[in-house]
């Protein structure tokens, strides 16, 4: 079977729709006939009759002919003719199907599709000219616009209420997540159209400025350094929490002192990196939550330890046999030591019943040690040293669970003031002279270390009543309405108390509550800011 040539395919195309029978059809019958037909004078002659039908029927116009009208017109004269070649004749003369329409259809779409996508590139010189002669082609790119346009403002909206009122470590995940989507949102938008337009409204009704945009990127910016620090806070957190939970184990688990000192100095260093997280950060609030718990099974544990320690030191030097009363005092001191140690022990702890226990023991121990300590001192000396000793330890179990507002610093401060004055009554003379000036370089530096934590609070809450005057001054000459609320002034006076706010230092009773509105201040500067 031959195929038609370039000018046959056209005329099939153009006549497709008049013939009865096409041109390819034809030809498909006319090949086989020839085969069909002999070179006799007879078998000629019907080949000539049968193409005359086949002619005639290519001059009709109408509907295609079917099957079986090809079959009619052929097999009465070559009655062997392939039906085969019939089927292949009667499709080959169907006009083109829905496969054709559809073909032709997607052509001509896929065509001006790709037109069209030419156009709204994003190359001025191309837009330019379409913008002022035929705007309505760059539909496609003002509605892509106008989609990430309102997806970029909405999800910065989303991810500045998750990052600055997070409340867990989830909120800022998703909100790293949402940032990123905003930001792939603003670098679809057409920054470089404002080039042209600096400011325009489209058809879909928004408006877009360069501002705007700015503002969404400098948004964006802040949260992701925001980010980049919550996650440093958080992991600084998360390590330290791990490394108190090992150092607690460890300690549980230890069978020798050796272990049980090295397990505190690690529990000591964890709890000491929790106080490092910043305050400012999420990861730091929780810090400062969970930091007082985290102290105080410490101390149990470390004033339990310390206790037995110091009971050690004090049974070994008193096996040495000691001679004189310096000597005695050094082992009653060890004694002391132990017992302050055991008494912060709380009720709750379950190591008190076993505190209670070696506290009546060492208390004994301490008698036992003084009543030996005697000998060597006469009356006087020994009964102003014990006064000393009494108002030594009255001052420090009143020291005890710091900080302390200023008239218990100040009672402090009078109990040491008293122990040196008795220890300053002993005379050189007196045997127990070197003791008492041992005893009194001692209480001279505690009293020295009271004044500065006395000084410290009076100026924590000097600072803290200057700054909450501050406040209380702002917010009675702020404007009730936002728009009369003068900006740089409000900043100014944020900056000065923020300042004020700072002076409280960490130890003191102030500081918590400074550090509360030290937080809300900072949170207030940075949305004046942003404005």
């Amino acid at each position: 079977m031959t195929c038609l040539n370039g000018h046959s395919k056209v005329s099939d195309l153009v006549s497709l729709d008049m013939q009865r029978l096409n041109n390819r059809a034809f030809e498909i019958l006319h090949q086989e006939l020839n085969k069909c037909s002999t070179n006799d004078s007879l078998g000629q002659a019907e080949l000539e009759i049968v193409l005359n039908r086949l002619e005639q029927m290519r001059s009709q116009t109408g509907s295609a002919a079917s099957l079986q009208e090809l079959r009619e017109e052929i097999v009465d004269l070559f009655p062997h003719f392939s039906e085969n070649t019939l089927q292949e004749a009667a499709r080959a003369n169907q006009a083109p199907g829905l496969w054709s329409t559809i073909k032709w259809t997607a052509i001509l779409v896929t065509s001006a599709t790709g037109v069209i996508w030419v156009l709204n590139l994003p190359y001025p010189m191309i837009r330019w000219p379409v913008a002022k002669t035929a705007p309505i082609i760059l539909l496609p790119s003002y509605m892509s616009m106008n989609y990430h346009y309102r997806q970029a403002i909405a999800i910065v909206e989303q991810a500045d209420q998750l990052v600055n009122q997070a409340t867990s470590a989830a909120d800022f995940g998703l909100g790293s997540n949402k940032a990123k989507q905003a930001q792939k949102h603003l670098d679809a938008l057409p920054v470089w159209f404002l080039g042209y337009w600096p400011k325009y409204t489209f058809w879909l009704g928004w408006k877009f400025t360069l501002d705007e945009y700015k503002h969404a990127r400098t948004t964006i910016g802040r949260m992701e350094a925001q980010l980049f620090q919550e996650n440093n806070a958080q992991t600084q957190l998360t390590q330290a929490e791990q490394a108190l939970k090992k150092a607690k184990k460890q300690y549980q688990q230890a069978q020798t002192t050796t272990q049980r000192e090295q397990a505190i100095i690690s529990w000591q260093s964890s709890i000491d990196e929790l106080e490092q997280v910043p305050q400012a950060t999420l990861a730091g609030k929780t810090a400062t939550i969970k930091l007082p718990a985290y102290k105080r099974d410490f101390q149990q544990v470390a004033s339990l330890a310390a206790a037995k320690e110091f009971a050690s030191q004090a049974r070994k030097a008193t096996q040495a046999k000691p001679q004189t009363a310096i000597q005695w005092q050094q082992i009653a001191n060890l004694w002391q030591h132990a017992i302050n140690q055991v008494q912060q022990i709380p009720l709750q702890d379950p190591s008190y019943l076993e505190a209670q226990r070696l506290l009546a023991q060492y208390q004994s121990n301490l008698e036992t040690v003084l009543a030996k300590q005697r000998i060597f001192l006469n009356p006087r000396t020994a009964n102003l040293i014990a006064a000393a000793k009494s108002f030594a330890w009255e001052a420090a179990k009143a020291a005890q669970n710091p900080p302390h507002p200023t008239a218990k610093w100040k009672q402090i401060e009078d109990f040491w003031k008293q122990a040196i004055e008795k220890l300053e009554r002993v005379s050189p003379e007196d045997s127990g002279y070197t003791q008492a000036q041992k005893l009194l370089a001692s209480y001279k530096a505690n009293l020295g270390q009271i004044k500065l934590r006395y000084q410290a609070e009076a100026d924590a809450t000097k600072a803290l009543e200057q700054a909450q005057k501050q406040i209380e001054g702002l917010l009675t000459s702020t404007p009730t309405e936002a728009n009369s609320v003068n900006r740089n002034l409000t900043i100014s006076k944020l900056h000065n108390i923020i300042n004020q706010l700072e002076k409280v230092k960490n130890g003191t009773s102030a500081y918590p509550q400074a550090q509360q509105l030290l937080l809300a201040a900072d949170k207030k500067l940075k949305q004046l800011q942003a404005q």
